[in-house]
């Protein structure tokens, strides 16, 4: 009988690219299978390239979920902008996500000029769950076909997984022979204390007024096992631009900031499976979007 030749193994890197809440972070955690990129209905929610990790057998995808592609009004945007333009030049092929129906905006027109140089590259529809007729769908394939640009145009719904599992056989002819450039078990390359920043900026952001949370950075400042039990320490700083923010933030009696705190540690309990003792402080640092060596100090490193 004749022997199989096992597969060898490859990695394929994919870069999410799109407007701001088209779904690249849901596509991402559902894709991923575990929370790694956090998720809200606010713009900019994504600030930071994000890695997300899955292996399926020899092949290792490795997804990078990039800040939503719009003008930029400080330095902050100008540098998320920045780095979504700078993973094109990282990955075997680019998955650009797009909404159902509407008009193009600008920034998606530059990316896609990008692209038309850079390729190679898959269109995304995803909300297929909001569109109503398959003619709608076909209608905005073509559309989205006659930029030329992309080897294929196919649909999902991040929100009840549609089409997510076939997203896989069409990234898979991408990859590179080689080793696996991760664990087979890891699901992102965050460290745990930007995990747990992302979720507390993450609750931030849930519950704190439309002007607000733009203006907030966090940053975990100590994350300490305990010696003598199953319980880890942390204390995270909030960083807002204004004192009238930090008064919001904190809330009356404390009362939002214990919010923000609470739901933060259930999720950060479960990330890491151990019990956490969370503790959130808020600082006023102004203008701090459009200074450099605060950015620097945020961690907002250029790309």
């Amino acid at each position: 009988m004749a022997k199989t030749i096992p597969e060898p193994s490859s990695s394929v890197f994919v870069a999410l690219v799109g407007r701001p809440n088209v779904g690249k972070s849901s596509l991402t955690n559902h894709l991923v299978g575990e929370k790694v990129a956090i998720v809200t209905k606010k713009p900019q929610t994504t600030r930071s390239r994000i890695t997300g990790v899955i292996t399926k057998g020899p092949v290792q995808y490795v997804l990078m979920d990039t800040p939503g592609i719009h003008k930029a009004r400080n330095k902050l945007d100008s540098r998320m902008t920045q780095t979504a333009a700078a993973s094109l030049k990282d990955v075997d092929v680019t998955l650009m996500l797009f909404e159902p129906a509407g008009d193009f905006t600008e920034s998606e027109l530059t990316m896609i000029g990008a692209l038309q140089k850079a390729g190679p590259a898959v269109a995304v529809i995803n909300k297929v769950d909001l569109l109503d007729s398959f003619a709608a769908l076909e209608q905005r394939k073509q559309q989205i076909r006659d930029f030329g640009c992309f080897d294929a145009v196919t649909a999902v719904s991040a929100r009840d997984g549609t089409g997510c599992e076939e997203l896989f056989a069409l990234l898979k002819p991408y990859g590179n022979e080689g080793p696996h450039y991760f664990e087979d078990d890891a699901f992102t390359d965050m460290p745990e204390k930007e995990l747990v920043a992302e979720l507390v900026r993450e609750k931030a952001l849930l519950f704190l007024r439309e002007e607000i949370p733009h203006g907030i950075a966090v940053v975990v400042e100590r994350f300490k096992e305990r010696p003598d039990k199953d319980l880890i320490d942390i204390d995270v700083d909030i960083y807002c631009e204004r004192k009238s923010h930090k008064g919001m933030i904190i809330g009356k009696g404390g009362q939002m900031l214990k919010k923000i705190a609470s739901a933060a540690r259930l999720d950060v309990e479960e990330l890491l499976g151990v019990q956490v003792n969370l503790q959130c402080w808020v600082k006023v640092r102004e203008d701090w979007r459009d200074n450099e060596q605060l950015l620097n100090a945020l961690g907002f490193s250029k790309p």
